[in-house]
């Protein structure tokens, strides 16, 4: 199959994913077999080119992902504006898990499939942030560890949100506890004494 022809079909996959993920507030009913079906492609073309259906919807949250930061120039200024480490890595951090809730039946199929594959050494988003935060007094090893540990909390922190609410009255969908929530977390793992949060 030429280049030109598995990039078309990359598309259609992704396209047809992103339409049955709108319409389907269970993820369970994106099977490989109906994604596969709404492209026009045989299912195994979603392993051939992504390696898995988890794959592909993580794909299809990261271009969600992208969008929604393109239509929020305001993160981009926050993140490129002469402010602490702390406040950008905390906007981040509540974006993310707001677009998780916004977009939960997303949440609930890649979630799992993130945390157990997610890459170490290129798959933390926030990791510089973290590591600018300590400012050379912990490793980048310590600083990964950090990040993939804060990352994985708000990832499932997110996945069990009603929980959250019902058993420790902490209610995620709202956005003052969401950004509250973030802030107490990272200030945790970075150290950070509460009187300062």
């Amino acid at each position: 199959m030429e280049k030109r022809d598995i990039n078309k079909t990359r598309q259609s996959i992704v396209a047809a994913a992103e339409e049955l993920m709108a319409e389907n507030s269970d993820p369970d009913k994106v099977t490989s077999r109906t994604i596969a079906q709404r492209a026009g492609v045989n299912a195994a073309m979603i392993n051939y080119c992504f390696g898995s259906r988890e794959e592909l919807l993580y794909t299809v949250f990261r271009g969600l992902l992208s969008k929604a930061q393109a239509a929020r120039p305001e993160l981009k200024e926050l993140l490129n504006a002469d402010i602490p480490p702390f406040e950008k890595l905390v906007a981040v951090h509540t974006g993310i898990m707001k677009l998780m809730l916004e977009h939960f039946n997303y949440a609930q199929a890649i979630t799992k499939y993130i945390i157990m594959n997610r890459d170490l050494m290129t798959g933390l988003d926030s990791f510089e942030l973290v590591k600018a935060c300590f400012s050379g007094k912990k490793s980048d090893e310590e600083c990964r560890m950090i990040t993939f540990q804060l990352t994985s909390l708000h990832e499932l922190s997110v996945l069990r949100h009603e929980e959250l609410r019902k058993y420790c009255g902490t209610d995620l969908r709202d956005d003052a506890q969401l950004a509250a929530f973030a802030r107490r977390n990272i200030g945790k793992f970075l150290e950070i004494q509460e009187d300062f949060l």
